[in-house]
């Protein structure tokens, strides 16, 4: 290692040395408490994080919120004690050293990945490799988003992240950098952790791919430079702030476990306790005498100035906005679409009155459209788009823009042919706190999309996921196209809302209820195949809200219920008409959402299922309705994949029909 540097105001006591080994100390100590961590890492990236953290991050300790400081992403989420350090080093609140001793055990702050909203300072939850650089490009779209909104003097933040050779591996890396260098992110700073390491030995067993060269191929720029000499590391981030033309992609050559004697630079030290003999060692080498989780005073104080050096900046900046008016303290200050709830709820009655005095078929996609031509005006913060398939999911509306390469004034984004890229974006632009994402694919690509769906669910996030072509409906392309066990998989998913609405009024409300849910995402799983519109009148209650109500009361006590989603509840309503001819007099209860219905109280849950037998339609697999139907339900739907034909041939090859579903209730109340 090159002479280590002072370190700047009020810390000169402490040399970078001191300071890095700060974190190495931390992080061994509390791997090797916990009996399980990732100690190798932190050690490795200590340099890089001790420069970025002194030298060029932007952000005060004391108020982790403030809306134009930098973030910083910890994509190679395993080496969370990285992150865990800085946070107690440099002051964040509610991070002592306890929490840092706490590590990987139950209730802790300190998960063995980071958590989003488990402790300040935490911006995404990161964990599966290669998430934290795709959510990093969405928050870097965002700051330029809103700094196209606001102006320089409000929002010139970056985006930094460390990211290691398994988050570059990972194939969602690929769509997210190609992303990147596409729109030109210059303020995002990818810091590679390059030290050929993996879990089963040399990076040289599965990768030969030059990263260097890979980015400069996407439209980065790079710089490859010696991970533990710290001049080095600084002029690579001075250089990298100085240029915002492109993203920049600095890659930092460093041994995995700096300083453990035995084991440095060894595969063993990337998921293991050093052992108490290699850390007495590790110390040794160092020169740090400390016991574990002390920290010197001097290196202390070191580290908390730099946590406090953003104070004035922060304070100045918030001058600015004080000055600014009040729309842009909205936009900084006030959560997403918070201000705009009475505007969201007009644009959605009155797409809701449009739609009843409207008798055309359409498939539920083009009702969805149509209510993003009212919602949109009104919600300036919610981002539309689609990976590639704009037309064909109706996420874009004639009041979208597109974001563009140096053209970031729009509010819609053309994702390319990158779904689980699309997601992982759209949660950094959620979590970035100024905008509401939506974004379109085929539902079946869900599949391409739900880890980043799944880690929305678990952040809370309100990221809105358009799923069209929702089922064999979409017809001739076939199986592959066909996604006959998505919902239900969806639906298993905890905290996302699945809802697959019915027509054009359920259509609405399911948007309302997407929009003004802060705190969960939703999946809109919507129809290829124009359905008819059951409800003509246009309610002034949410039904769909509730997640189950009855559409149309049997006349007298029930002998049957029928239930059904999306288009297939026209298909009750017809059976019902059958069963009515016979005698039989059946409800028929529209359920857009299980979710939503499970959360009701029993008497009303009760009051829309009725004590008759059940029989519900959907087309998909049966997973998940024995909950509404019984044990002793019926239920049509698929029991394997599709087929490529024209949807009406389908439905009758498949026996999802009316006949089917009156056959059913049938047999069920003569039983």
């Amino acid at each position: 290692m090159s002479e280590a540097r002072e370190t700047t105001s009020g810390a000169a006591a402490a040399s970078h040395n001191d300071m890095a080994n700060a974190i190495r100390a931390l992080a061994m100590d509390a791997v090797q408490a916990a009996k399980s961590g990732h100690p190798g890492m932190p050690m490795g990236m200590a340099d890089v994080a001790t420069v970025l953290f002194r030298d060029a991050l932007s952000f005060d300790a004391a108020d982790p919120n403030w809306a134009n400081r930098d973030r910083f992403v910890l994509s190679a989420g395993h080496g969370s004690m990285l992150l865990y350090s800085l946070l107690y080093l440099t002051g964040y609140p509610g991070i002592e050293i306890d929490d840092l001793k706490n590590f990987r055990q139950l209730d802790s702050k300190t998960a063995g990945h980071p958590e989003y909203g488990h402790a300040p300072g935490i911006e995404t939850t990161t964990g599966p490799l290669g998430q934290g650089i795709a959510n990093a490009v969405g928050m870097a779209l965002a700051e330029r988003m809103q700094n196209a909104r606001l102006g320089n003097d409000l929002v010139d933040h970056y985006t930094y992240v460390i990211a290691g050779d398994g988050c570059l591996m990972e194939g969602i890396s690929h769509e997210a950098i190609s992303l990147a260098g596409h729109l030109g992110l210059g303020k995002l700073i990818v810091l590679f952790d390059d030290n050929n390491i993996s879990i089963d030995g040399p990076t040289s067993l599965s990768v030969s791919d030059d990263q260097v060269a890979r980015f400069k191929a996407s439209g980065w720029n790079t710089l490859a430079i010696d991970g533990h000499d710290p001049k080095a590391i600084a002029d690579a981030l001075a250089k990298a702030r100085a240029d915002s033309s492109k993203p920049w992609l600095i890659a930092c050559k460093t041994t995995i476990g700096y300083g453990a004697p035995t084991k440095a630079g060894k595969s063993s030290t990337h998921g293991e306790p050093l052992g108490d003999e290699e850390i007495k060692g590790t110390r040794e080498k160092l020169g740090w005498s400390a016991p574990p989780f002390v920290i010197p005073e001097n290196v202390l104080n070191a580290w908390r100035a730099v946590g406090s050096k953003g104070a004035k900046a922060h304070a100045d900046w918030q001058k600015r906005l004080d000055a600014a008016g009040a729309e842009a303290a909205v936009a900084l200050s006030v959560p997403a679409g918070a201000s705009r709830k009475d505007d969201v709820a007009k644009a959605i009655a009155a797409a809701k009155q449009a739609f009843a005095a409207d008798e055309t078929k359409r498939a539920t996609r083009v009702w969805s459209q149509q209510v993003l031509e009212h919602v949109t005006p009104a919600l300036p913060e919610l981002i539309g788009g689609s990976a590639d398939l704009s037309p064909s999911n109706g996420t874009r509306t004639k009041h979208h823009t597109p974001i563009a390469p140096g053209d970031f004034s729009g509010n819609y984004i053309h994702y390319g042919v990158r779904e689980h890229g699309m997601a992982a974006a759209m949660n950094g632009l959620a979590l970035s706190g100024n905008f509401i994402p939506y974004g379109g694919t085929f539902l079946v690509f869900t599949d391409y999309c739900r880890p980043s769906i799944r880690l929305s669910a678990l952040m809370r996030q309100r990221v809105i996921y358009v799923m069209t072509h929702d089922s064999i409906g979409l017809g001739e392309d076939g199986p592959t196209h066909q996604p006959v066990e998505h919902v239900a998989a969806l639906r298993s998913i905890p905290h996302l809302m699945v809802m697959r609405p019915a027509d054009a009024q359920e259509t609405a409300e399911c948007w309302e209820i997407a929009l003004k849910t802060a705190d969960r995402p939703s999946i809109l799983a919507l129809s290829r195949q124009a359905v008819e519109n059951l409800r003509p009148n246009a309610s002034p209650e949410n039904l769909s809200e509730r997640g189950a109500y009855v559409l149309r009361e049997a006349e007298d006590e029930r002998d049957v219920t029928l239930i059904g989603t999306g288009s297939e509840l026209s298909l009750a309503v017809a059976a019902a008409e059958a069963l009515a001819k016979d005698g039989i007099r059946a409800a028929v209860v529209s359920m857009p959402s299980m979710e939503l219905f499970r959360e009701q109280d029993a008497d009303y849950r009760a009051k829309v299922l009725g004590t008759a037998p059940r029989v519900a339609v959907e087309a998909g697999v049966a997973q998940g309705w024995h909950e509404w139907i019984g044990e002793n339900g019926r239920f049509i739907g698929m029991s394997d994949f599709g087929a490529s034909a024209p949807a009406g041939q389908l439905y009758k090859k498949f026996g999802i029909t009316a006949e089917a579903v009156a056959d059913a209730a049938r047999a069920i109340v003569k039983k």
